[in-house]
């Protein structure tokens, strides 16, 4: 197959899910990770014991520089870009009032100027080659808000915004751009959920479920396997925003 794929934000939850089974599936991951090290290297290692490599690169994406020296070092590695999966993510709840321009900043850096800066950085090689897929993690609350998560809200609506630009824009070269608007899904960045309050959201979805992450990864591996999608926020929750 000798795809090369990046995964931002790859040490755990839905990134871990992706990078993990892409590899097994074949795929050359280069899994990005910025904090969590002993994650990552726990996944490497669970790989390497199946037989399965995967390779890592520390670098805090919301930050131009790092985000360029990431795609620098896969395309002096292995001189070509396949599939990029803008991954990389924060949460915060807080009210509207009490975020600080230091809260709102850190959200769009993290959120979306990641895909901005990883984006523009890959494009130029995926021109080059005629083909690219560019699948970018958006969210339910980008596209209906949620309360007291206004600045997370904006930064994923953002990401649409730019998933159907980047579409009619890099069409006419072979290049697909799609987003994943994932809802509640059974992950560490909604552990702070309580029992109740996840029987309550259950209970307002129509398939009375919290989402997993293996959810989210089949529709990944759709997308870059399926050629004539492209400019698609595609919801995965379970019918909750119907």
């Amino acid at each position: 197959m000798n795809k090369i794929v990046i995964v931002t934000g790859a040490s755990r939850g839905i990134g871990k899910e992706i990078a993990k089974e892409l590899a097994i599936k074949g795929y050359t991951v280069v899994a990005n990770y910025n904090k969590s090290e002993n994650q990552i290297k726990e996944l490497q290692k669970e790989l390497s014991e199946k037989n399965v490599n995967i390779d890592i690169f520390k670098a805090d994406i919301s930050k131009r520089s790092e985000a360029k020296e990431l795609v620098k070092y896969v395309l002096e590695k292995y001189n070509k870009i396949d599939i990029l999966i803008n991954n990389a993510g924060i949460s915060q709840i807080k009210e509207f009032t009490q975020i600080t321009d230091e809260d709102w900043n850190n959200m769009i850096n993290v959120n979306l100027n990641s895909v901005f800066y990883m984006t523009q950085e890959v494009i130029p090689n995926m021109i080059h080659n005629k083909k690219g897929c560019i699948i970018n993690m958006s969210s339910i609350w980008g596209q209906i808000g949620a309360s007291c998560e206004s600045h997370y809200s904006v930064s994923k609506a953002g990401i649409d915004a730019m998933t159907k630009s980047l579409a009619k824009e890099l069409g006419p070269s072979n290049i697909r751009v799609n987003s994943i608007a994932p809802g509640i899904i059974d992950t560490e960045m909604n552990k702070h959920l309580s029992l109740e309050e996840l029987e309550y959201i259950k209970e307002e979805i129509p398939l009375q479920r919290i989402g997993k992450v293996n959810d989210i990864e089949k529709c990944a591996e759709w997308l870059i396997e399926d050629d004539y999608i492209t400019g698609q926020i595609i919801s995965i929750n379970g019918g909750w925003s119907i």
